[in-house]
Order: structure tokens, then C-alpha cells, then sequence
């Protein structure tokens, strides 16, 4: 089976290197707008017709997994009923998500300040690099996009269409997740007709970095689960 990956908010698709790297047949998708030039999409909506185009048809289907920004795109093609997409893995993300105002006051009075506030509540273990990483996303992404990101966001809300889903869902969430903490997976897992939640302990809102082969096991189990179905 395919996997393909859609990153977050102010990211890149380097942020998945280590799926790629320990996955069978995974690709990290860049969103539009998020190669430092070009301006892109301002919704959710607007993403997902974006990613419809760059999805490859495989005989044996795709998993959909997204981080953040990125899952609540992945849900958004999965609640469409696309043709191929077999199931969703949504990495700390939720139904909707919303932004604190400090956040955009932050991002948008001094970005590379903003920039790094952000960076440094993405982790349980704030290591220097995992923060320099981050930040050096969002300084390339820019100020521009990376606000268009965080609105697109905001304005995201899924909560009423969620019985809609016509396939399985996984949601990973770490247990120190600050931005999207474990309640909003465990409300994914409650409300799709086929869901199901898991926690990963000394984990931030990046739990794919910080536990990186805890996460490709339950994407690799999810994917097998799927395939013997």
C-alpha cells in the first residue's frame, strides 16, 4: 500500500524523514506555497484540491497521513470519498482546529521571534536541533504563508461531518502535546464510523519526530490491518 504524507503549518515535507526513511513505499507530499516563492491556498478546501492532483492512483490504494494542518487536509479528501484513499492517519490534529490569537499577534508582529516561540512548544524534549529545525522551516515557508497556514487552520471545522467518513482512521497524538493535546484524537476515534486513538508517552505535537519508530509501527500495523481486510 502507498503512503503518503502532508506536513503542517509552516513546515516542509523534510519534517517526515524518518517515515520515508523506515517506511515501505512512503512519499512526503510539499504543499503548494511552501517552497519559499510562491504564494498558496488560504483553506483547508483549497489544500485538498491541491493534493487531489498530486495523488498517484496505486493499484493497492493510499494511506492518507497528515500532520497537524496537513491531517486536517487528509480528512478533508478522505470525508470527499476519493477514490483510493483506503485510510487516514492523522498525526496530531483534530475535527477542527483552532488558533490562539497570541499566536498570530506573534507570528505576524515579529515572525522570527514568533517563529521560535512556536518551535519551542512543538516538543516534550526541546532539543536545540528539533527547535533549530523548526524554525529554519518557518523562516523558509515565510511569514506570508505560514499565517495563511495557521487561518486556514483557524477556520477549519469537521466536527458535524465526521459519521460522513467512509474510511478507517487512526489518530496518533503525543501525551505532551500542547497544541493538539490527546482529547482531540480520542474525539476522532469516538465519532468516525471506524476509529481509533493512540498516545505516545514523552511526546509534543511533533510526535513523529520525537518518536519516530513508535509511529511508523502503528502506521506499519494500521496499513497491515487494512490489507488483510
Amino acid at each position: 500500500m502507498r503512503i503518503a504524507f502532508l506536513h503542517g503549518a509552516g513546515c516542509t515535507a523534510d519534517v517526515f524523514g524518518a517515515q520515508v526513511r523506515g517506511l515501505e513505499d512512503a512519499r512526503a507530499i510539499r504543499l503548494p506555497g511552501h517552497d519559499g516563492a510562491d504564494e498558496g491556498p488560504a483553506t483547508i478546501a483549497a489544500f485538498a484540491d491541491a493534493v487531489e492532483h498530486q495523488l498517484e492512483p496505486a493499484p493497492e490504494g493510499t494511506l492518507l497521513c497528515g500532520h497537524s494542518m496537513g491531517g486536517a487536509i487528509a480528512l478533508e479528501i478522505g470525508l470527499r470519498g476519493r477514490a483510493g484513499i483506503r485510510g487516514l492517519v492523522l498525526l496530531g490534529s483534530g475535527a477542527k482546529l483552532r488558533v490562539a490569537p497570541a499566536i498570530f499577534e506573534l507570528l505576524e508582529r515579529d515572525f522570527a521571534a514568533g517563529a521560535r516561540a512556536l518551535a519551542e512548544s512543538y516538543f516534550a524534549q526541546p532539543r536545540s536541533d528539533r527547535i533549530e529545525t523548526a524554525v529554519a522551516q518557518m523562516l523558509f515557508v515565510g511569514q506570508a504563508q505560514t499565517v495563511r497556514d495557521f487561518r486556514a487552520c483557524d477556520a477549519f471545522d469537521t466536527t458535524g461531518r465526521l459519521a460522513a467518513l467512509p474510511v478507517p482512521l487512526l489518530a496518533i497524538t503525543g501525551a505532551n502535546d500542547a497544541l493538539t493535546p490527546p482529547k482531540f484524537a480520542q474525539f476522532l476515534a469516538d465519532r468516525v464510523p471506524v476509529g481509533s486513538a493512540r498516545i505516545l508517552d514523552e511526546a509534543g505535537h511533533f510526535a513523529m519526530v520525537e518518536r519516530p519508530e513508535e509511529t511508523n509501527a502503528l502506521i506499519r500495523a494500521f496499513a497491515a490491518q487494512m490489507d488483510l481486510g
